[in-house]
């Protein structure tokens, strides 16, 4: 019964048996806080100096193009080269932009350009390194406790999200802005730390071709050639292209709250502490080898329970169903994060990653405008409700369409090298 018991929290096998994975999640963690924080002091700051909601918005621009632009070259990067050099010397770029933000809020810079500038360099060069870095967990540790190491990055991203604003507020209204992108500088450069210590990662389809180049394959025509990666992906795009809620979240506060903006906190804190707790008791999935099931099934709640969310008029059952979206948002992301990965040749794990970040940035911001266009047209309510149910259909479309997803189960660890060995010849 203990045993039982405990294989329904948190796994923290990643953590205790291997330290370059404890270095990494340790680095990592750390600068997901800075980022937090960096995050509300650029908000701030830009409002601070234009005093419009178009200031602001731009701060949507100057970070999402990059990411889409530098995360697919970052794939093409991280199937060329050593990994660990290429999440270095970008993790060295985001230390110099975050350097440069502190000194521009010392300088008293009110120039927006330049501040938008220095944020688009950092969002670069974190973009530039993301599909490089997120292949280490796949070979940091054993197949079987994939799905736990990011289980345990997961929340630590949500903790961050969750502490990092508030603690940003209070640094900000006592020492400033300076201050608060001083903080991200250091823990960036604690990230930086923990990367350097961490063993060489050469693509092994480079290694084994004795370092020549691999034909060149595009990481949109890999993931379309493998259904359980096409279906993980479509999944997930299902889910937040139709159903993303957060810009949704001031009209709702209106029409049903009064426009509190602690109400407005809120509901970014629900979803929070529901991705938190999910990740706390996340040895429950984990640890499942159904992994392409739980997916499917997670991302359905997802849709159910933001449809709840359009439905419920009191405030408690409205932070109910978010927390019960962010949970199930949680589980998702774990399990198609885990299965990319592990279903993925190594010598094109960097290109199919940045398949993966392109899709994880483009759904949730095209969701976004969705839900404002069809909330503009009739309400809120009526967005929230049709986009979950929306997401249900084209979820379960995904599912009837694609047997190998549905069937598919995580590989122990010897059969998972055997398999992408001879996928990669």
């Amino acid at each position: 019964m203990r045993g039982r018991g405990r294989g329904r929290f948190l796994d923290t096998r990643p953590l205790r048996g291997n330290r370059p994975f404890r270095d990494l999640w340790i680095g990592t963690s750390v600068a997901q806080l800075g980022g937090q924080m960096a995050n509300v002091a650029v908000l701030a700051q830009v409002w601070d100096l234009t005093g419009s909601p178009v200031g602001t918005g731009a701060i949507g621009l100057a970070t999402g193009l990059p990411m889409i632009l530098f995360g697919l070259i970052g794939g093409t990067l991280a199937d060329a080269v050593d990994r660990r050099a290429v999440v270095r010397a970008t993790t060295a770029g985001q230390l110099l932009a975050a350097a440069a933000l502190c000194a521009q809020a010392l300088a008293g810079n009110r120039n927006v350009p330049l501040l938008l500038a220095l944020v688009a360099a950092g969002v670069s060069c974190g973009a530039l390194g993301a599909p490089a870095r997120r292949t280490f967990p796949v070979r940091l540790l054993p197949g079987e406790q994939v799905a736990a190491g990011l289980a345990l990055t997961n929340v630590s991203f949500q903790a961050a999200m969750l502490t990092g604003p508030a603690v940003a507020g209070l640094v900000i209204a006592r020492w400033g802005f300076p201050a608060a992108y001083a903080i991200q500088a250091v823990t960036v450069a604690v990230s930086m730390l923990a990367v350097i210590r961490l063993p060489a990662m050469r693509p092994e389809g480079a290694a084994a071709a004795g370092g020549r180049r691999r034909p060149e394959r595009g990481g949109w025509r890999i993931v379309l050639r493998r259904p359980t990666l096409w279906g993980s992906m479509a999944t997930d795009l299902s889910a937040t292209l139709l159903a993303m809620p957060v810009a949704l979240f001031p009209l709702v506060n209106e029409v049903r709250f009064g426009g509190d903006p602690q109400t407005l906190g809120l509901f970014l804190s629900a979803v929070a502490v529901g991705g938190i707790a999910a990740g706390l008791l996340s040895g429950t999935v984990t640890r499942r080898r159904r992994s392409g099931l739980v997916q499917l099934s997670a991302a359905g709640v997802w849709g159910l329970a933001l449809a709840g969310f359009g439905l419920a008029g009191p405030l408690w059952p409205a932070l109910g169903c978010l927390a019960v979206a962010g949970a199930a948002d949680t589980v998702s992301v774990v399990t198609r994060s885990a299965l990319v990965q592990m279903e993925t040749p190594d010598a094109y794990r960097g290109r199919v990653s940045s398949v993966e970040h392109v899709i994880g940035v483009a759904g949730p911001e095209l969701g976004n405008f969705r839900g404002g266009l069809v909330a503009t047209a009739t309400s809120a309510s009526f967005s929230l409700v049709l986009g979950g149910l929306s997401a249900i259909v084209a979820i379960a479309a995904v599912s009837a369409a694609n047997a190998p997803l549905r069937a598919y189960r995580t590989p122990h660890a010897a059969a998972q090298r055997v398999a992408l060995t001879g996928q990669a010849s």
